[in-house]
């Protein structure tokens, strides 16, 4: 049997502050050390921080780019996916991933959680959305809970992984 490496996806805003970008750092940095390869959109903000943070531990970066070339690629990416779809890239960041990080982030990254969700692909929130589901079915006992909080990168990394395994 193959073994595959496990891939941790991290979504968030294109453009952050410092404080975000180094939180993306440090997660990008863990998700390598863990031997994970990061999957995230290809472009700025969090997605760099994330990639550069995996690549300064000597990770595999993979961007999911919206457009139909990759100009606009981070230099922390080894292997950026043309899509040409814009947002519709967000089905493929959140289906290539076993689990998501979803670090701050604006519409775009509420989106990818909310996929995440309906694909049951767990989902660890770190200084993201806060929300809550009133038309969750009644049997909502039965389902698996699919979405954690974390505090730290260290918290978000570790879940991450006790997920996927």
């Amino acid at each position: 049997m193959i073994s595959r490496k496990m891939r941790i996806g991290v979504m968030g805003a294109g453009q952050c502050s410092e404080e975000i970008y180094s939180l993306a750092e440090q997660v990008g940095e863990l998700i390598a050390r863990h031997d994970a390869i990061l999957i995230c959109g290809g472009r700025g903000g969090v997605m760099e921080g994330a990639a550069k943070g995996a690549k300064t531990a000597g990770g595999i970066t993979v961007g999911i780019l919206p457009d139909e070339d990759d100009l606009g690629v981070n230099p922390y990416i080894d292997i950026p996916i043309v899509t040409g779809m814009g947002n519709g890239r967000n089905v493929i960041n959140i289906l290539s991933s076993q689990v998501i990080i979803a670090i701050s982030g604006g519409y775009g990254t509420l989106s990818e959680i909310a996929l995440a969700l309906k694909t049951q692909t767990p989902v660890v929130g770190l200084l993201t959305w806060n929300f809550s589901a009133e038309t969750e079915p009644a049997n909502k006992a039965n389902k698996q809970d699919l979405f954690f909080r974390a505090n730290t990168a260290e918290e978000a990394v570790k879940k991450a992984i006790e997920l996927v395994q």
